[in-house]
């Protein structure tokens, strides 16, 4: 089997509330160097939520950040993250990191920052 495609690279996954995933990618992008991120948009739930106790069943629009970073780096950014995010505050959102099997490099060329 070749082992050439197998990495050592984590995957940070972020579930925060909407609107703070994009500044978040531009931090991570322009303070850390950061290029392997996606984000995605859902609705959620969660068990206490503001209005949980009117008994309605409160769905929030949420974002998810996924990072891809590798095993050295991955610990120190996922505090960074963490900090950036304000995940620590009530309804902040949660923050999970996971091993990778497998990776695809793509590389996108670079261009200038719009404005």
């Amino acid at each position: 089997m070749d082992t050439s495609k197998f990495s050592d690279d984590k995957l940070i996954t972020c579930i925060l509330p909407k609107g703070l995933a994009l500044p978040l990618l531009k931090k991570l992008k322009d303070e850390k160097g950061i290029n392997r991120s996606n984000i995605n948009s859902g609705r959620g739930m969660g068990k206490i939520t503001p209005l949980a106790y009117r008994g309605i069943g409160d769905q929030a629009e949420k974002e998810m950040l996924n990072v891809v970073i590798s095993t050295a780096q991955a610990d120190d950014l996922f505090n960074y993250i963490y900090e950036e995010a304000d995940i620590n505050r009530p309804h902040g959102g949660m923050i999970y990191m996971s091993q990778l099997a497998m990776v695809t490099p793509f590389t996108l060329p670079e261009l200038p920052d719009e404005e």
